[in-house]
């Protein structure tokens, strides 16, 4: 069985503020539960010190990584989080988004995110962090 994915903006809420969807609702057999992925490479040396852009790019890299270790696609995400360190690179992750998503999901039915400014990450080198949850 595949997951059945329902990915929609209620009429109630109003329209997203940015490149994610409210709600998705999901009847699967297995979840994909993704810790955190950072800028790490499977080294595990930084990508992108002090570089925004190269840092989501290898962010996302290791996102796809982990899903297609389990069989797994952009399709089958369900739910972003997005931790950012600074408030500054909201822009350049909307930018981001904005350049790369479409790409990801090419039916424009972008998972819903939650985005935090948090204090630091693991390592004060790193700029984002995203946590990601998958339906199978």
């Amino acid at each position: 069985m595949s997951a059945e994915l329902n990915i929609y903006n209620p009429n109630e809420l109003g329209a997203p503020m940015g490149q994610y969807t409210h709600v998705t609702r999901v009847k699967a057999s297995e979840f994909l539960f993704i810790a955190g992925m950072l800028s790490g490479d499977a080294r595990g040396n930084l990508i992108g010190e002090s570089d925004f852009d190269a840092q989501a790019t290898q962010v996302f890299r290791n996102i796809e990584a982990a899903l297609k270790s389990a069989g797994a696609s952009w399709g089958n995400v369900v739910q972003f989080t997005t931790y950012l360190v600074h408030s500054q690179d909201i822009a350049k992750f909307m930018a981001f988004r904005l350049r790369e998503f479409p790409k990801m999901f090419p039916n424009g039915k972008y998972p819903p995110n939650t985005l935090l400014i948090i204090d630091r990450l693991v390592q004060e080198q790193f700029l984002v962090e995203v946590q990601t949850i998958a339906a199978v």
